[in-house]
């Protein structure tokens, strides 16, 4: 299969007769005249659009938000939601413009134009490495959500569990080979992103309802007077406290992550110039679901905000219909993890394809390779999920690293190195402040999670 920086016949507003054939452009050319087996595709929607690229940004990541909250105060916390949302922005549209320039039609297309072979196979890894490291953790919650999970020797009943009781068909394993072959295989087997459209639209309407049922209970209680004022701005004491705060840059990242769906989305477009409005319009509208989560998130339970804040709703909230109310936060999020997992590993299936088959035939049109590659994947997502109790410590070493590869490390790179002489002055300055803080970020972050399991493991034996 070809990667990378195969040229359209023209650039320019409508691309209906743009055939593509790229490892993370979509699987199917916008208009298929030459082949007769599918149907007469006219471009995808700007709203579909819309909601595709929104429901690849919106993933567990909003669940960790609440908690930058509790590191950064209000302010600074909210400040970086929305500082984080422009350089997303920018860094996108550094990638689309060098993609014009260079004629691709993908992120690889573009990191291959700019730095050869070598460029396209490392960002294949990260994304493989990032989208693998999502998906299982998807998994991972939405079986804690409907079958449980036991930390500490502390169990935390499932939704199922608390309406029927512990049965073995309502078992962790169970209910995900369930999800699994009811839910996330159908919707893998869509060899068009633009298919997922309504799943797309659905996955974000059940991401407002968690954020509306959510800003309702902290109201009902900041009407009661049982909601304490939180702090405003971080609590730095040292130098140790001081670095803690850069700990939350990973996070932002990871919750902003879209790049290596932006191409698939826009190849699938009839007309191409309206992809920075569907960025910005995306980035808009999952910014202010942001900032609302992490706002009233953190009102709602201050300092005891956990990690993932979807635990905090496990707990008696102390106000009428409390259970119910848990019980729609908790299936609303599950419901929209399980639309946003085919979102993600659409691009994951092509990554792998480009990577071990770059010379096969286009996978559209190889229905087998097509179907190895998606059991598979599914397969090792799926006993991930299942055999590793935990992954929050591996997926801050590993997926919110790539992930800041993908969206901050290689559009700066790759403006810096300024092929085709485009790059502005400003934007090299910009490159520049990308790259240092993600480095330096994402040092620090690695750094304190090391010593924290470390010192976890160096008391466990006194225990």
């Amino acid at each position: 299969m070809t990667i990378g920086s195969l040229k359209p016949e023209e650039v320019e507003k409508s691309r209906k007769s743009k055939h593509v054939a790229d490892h993370e452009a979509p699987l199917l050319p916008t208009k298929r005249e030459e082949d007769s087996r599918f149907d007469e595709f006219d471009g995808a929607s700007f709203p579909g659009a819309v909601f595709n690229l929104s429901t690849t940004i919106v993933g567990a990541g909003i669940m960790a938000l609440p908690a930058t909250m509790k590191a950064l105060g209000l302010v600074l916390g909210i400040a970086m939601i929305i500082f984080m949302a422009f350089l997303t922005e920018a860094s996108i549209e550094m990638l689309l413009r060098f993609s014009r320039a260079g004629k691709t039609t993908s992120y690889g297309g573009v990191m291959g134009d700019t730095f050869g072979k070598f460029g396209k196979i490392f960002l294949q890894i990260c994304v493989l490495v990032n989208n693998i490291g999502v998906l299982v953790v998807y998994m991972i919650i939405i079986g804690d959500v409907l079958s449980g999970t036991s930390s500490s020797g502390v169990h935390h009943a499932g939704v199922l569990e608390g309406w029927f009781g512990v049965h073995w068909w309502n078992g962790r394993t169970f209910v995900l080979l369930v999800t699994t072959l009811a839910v996330f295989a159908p919707l893998a087997c869509l060899k068009r992103i633009d298919s997922l459209r309504f799943t797309s639209a659905l996955s974000v309407a059940l991401a407002v309802v968690f954020l509306v049922v959510m800003v309702g209970i902290t109201t009902i209680k900041l009407v009661n007077g049982s909601i304490l004022m939180p702090r405003l701005l971080p609590n730095v004491t040292n130098l140790t406290s001081f670095l803690n705060l850069f700990t939350v840059v990973p996070v932002l990242v990871t919750a902003y992550i879209c790049h290596y769906n932006v191409h698939s989305i826009d190849n699938e477009l009839e007309d191409n110039t309206q992809i920075k409005a569907i960025v910005r319009s995306a980035l808009a509208l999952c910014s202010s679901v942001y900032v609302m989560t992490s706002l009233f998130g953190f009102l709602l339970f201050g300092n005891a905000t956990l990690d993932d804040v979807l635990a905090n709703f496990d707990a008696d909230l102390g106000i009428p219909y409390g259970s119910l109310l848990n019980d729609i936060v908790r299936v609303s999020y599950a419901a929209h993890l399980m639309l946003v997992f085919p979102i993600v590993f659409h691009p994951l299936r092509l990554n792998l394809d480009g990577l071990f088959f770059p010379s096969a035939r286009p996978l559209a049109s190889d229905n087998l390779r097509f179907a190895l590659i998606s059991f598979g994947l599914i397969s090792i997502i799926f006993l991930g999920a299942n055999f590793i109790p935990s992954i929050w410590d591996a997926f801050q070493f590993t997926g919110a690293t790539a992930a800041v590869c993908i969206g901050f490390i290689f559009p700066a790179a790759i403006t810096l190195r300024d092929r085709y002489g485009i790059a502005t002055k400003k934007d090299k300055i910009l490159c520049v402040f990308m790259i240092v803080l993600a480095v330096f970020s994402n040092l620090v972050a690695i750094y304190s999670d090391a010593y924290a399991l470390f010192k976890k493991n160096a008391s466990s034996p006194s225990e």
